[in-house]
């Protein structure tokens, strides 16, 4: 895939367009590993000059794991001589940032040169999966369905107590909400639901699906802006997968499907379920390649926390029309919403890379012509002859180690950055000592 960069008199267009709406600052933002965003503040004057050259930008910044730790042999640090990359943005990504005063923002491609791309980049690999969708003549219609936790800042505790889904009092019970929807819809996301969740000071904003990276950007836009509106507001907010003992996890639902134009490729009235052919290989491509998805949709070890029966998440490897213990819920509709929605992703999970690995997964289905597996009698979570997911990090990317067809599909740079990062944190996260260990074995031993 060849990235493009817009040309001067686009730039120059941009730049003025800008200038007349009031605009002061832009801000040149990275999606990292994580899906968190890395930026740079821009005066106004400086703006068209970057974007026609690009913005100097730490070169291992994608190669950071999620303490911002240096992390060797990722290919990105000192195998680069710690250089600069540069980074140019993608003028369609442009949105405002409202609760900042005077200031847009813009998601950007990274560069070692004009035409190198940094082929580990998130954004550049779900970019060239729908490029490789493009070519068998798929658009790919997507949205991402988070959940997240509205905590005190202070306490990181939860702001009301009690199971509470849907009540009326809890949606908006904390006022600064209204202005965090608010702000969400000024900045692009249009915003169609919002309401508590299943735990106590969770909550759910849904927003509208879009084709392509456009619907990428703005789950990443979303991501952080939430996190970034809470701490303005005086919360913090977290995405954390398992942040609470006995207290629902937070998701990362994955909607997806298939179009020819304004054609949905997923729909088939004369099928059973209404599902085409090609809905069917592609979830099956999803089912065959699940554990090499794992680290990408959940890249910590506290995601795997979260994937257990009887919890509203997925538990095992399994598809079913609406079942919502099933990794793959298809919604066959029977109309042109018809599409999956993929469950087992994490909410801290990256955008980019939720999307990047589904995607993968289930173009290998079509391009294996693979058959799809019955569905199960009852929720799928009740079934012991369905396979189980990677039950921790390491197992998740071993499994992807052994796929090869999901790295070709990935990328191997991209494969060589993640998990040599991965495997980095994990090293840190073995060698800590939980305060659970030390209270459980101190005394008594």
């Amino acid at each position: 895939m060849v990235v493009t960069t817009a040309a001067p008199e686009t730039i120059a267009s941009w730049v003025e367009s800008l200038t007349e709406q009031g605009v002061k600052y832009v801000r040149f933002e990275l999606p990292d590993l994580h899906g968190v965003s890395r930026l740079k503040v821009i005066p106004i004057g400086k703006v068209e000059g970057y974007a026609r050259k690009g913005l100097n930008f730490y070169g291992g910044t994608l190669a950071l794991d999620t303490a911002s730790s240096v992390v060797t042999t990722s290919g990105y640090h000192e195998e680069r001589r710690y250089r600069d990359h540069l980074l140019f943005p993608d003028l369609s990504s442009c949105t405002p940032v409202p609760w900042m005063d005077h200031t847009a923002k813009v998601v950007c491609d990274a560069y070692w040169g004009p035409e190198e791309p940094l082929l580990g980049a998130p954004r550049y690999v779900l970019k060239s999966l729908l490029d490789r969708a493009k070519q068998l003549g798929f658009d790919v219609m997507m949205g991402h369905e988070f959940e997240f936790y509205l905590l005190n800042a202070e306490t990181q505790q939860p702001l009301f107590d009690g199971l509470h889904i849907f009540n009326h009092i809890r949606n908006q019970y904390v006022p600064e909400i209204s202005q965090m929807l608010d702000y969400l819809q000024a900045a692009g996301i249009d915003v169609i639901t919002h309401n508590c969740e299943y735990a106590p000071s969770q909550f759910e904003i849904n927003y509208g699906p879009s084709i392509g990276i456009q619907g990428a950007d703005k789950a990443f836009t979303f991501k952080n802006a939430v996190k970034e509106i809470a701490h303005h507001l005086g919360y913090q907010a977290s995405f954390m997968s398992k942040p609470f003992a006995g207290m629902a996890g937070c998701c990362c639902h994955f909607h997806l499907s298939l179009w020819d134009g304004d054609t949905n490729l997923f729909l088939d009235e004369d099928a059973p379920h209404g599902l085409s052919a090609t809905a069917r290989s592609f979830i099956q491509g999803i089912l065959a390649h699940a554990p090499a998805m794992m680290p990408l949709i959940g890249p910590t070890p506290n995601c795997y926390r979260r994937l257990k029966p009887h919890t509203f998440a997925p538990s095992n490897i399994s598809w079913g029309i609406e079942d919502r213990t099933a990794m793959v819920r298809v919604k066959a509709t029977g109309d042109e919403d018809t599409h999956l929605e993929m469950r087992a992703g994490s909410g801290l999970s990256n955008p980019y890379l939720t999307a990047a690995a589904t995607l993968a997964a289930g173009l290998l289905g079509i391009k294996e012509q693979r058959e799809l597996q019955p569905m199960v009698d009852g929720p799928s979570e009740e079934d012991p002859s369905l396979p189980p997911f990677p039950k921790t990090l390491d197992a998740a990317l071993a499994a992807l180690a052994a796929d090869s067809a999901m790295q070709e599909m990935l990328g191997p740079e991209f494969c060589q950055l993640f998990t040599t990062v991965k495997q980095f944190e994990l090293a840190r996260f073995h060698d800590h000592i939980t305060d659970w260990e030390k209270t459980e074995y101190l005394e008594v031993y």
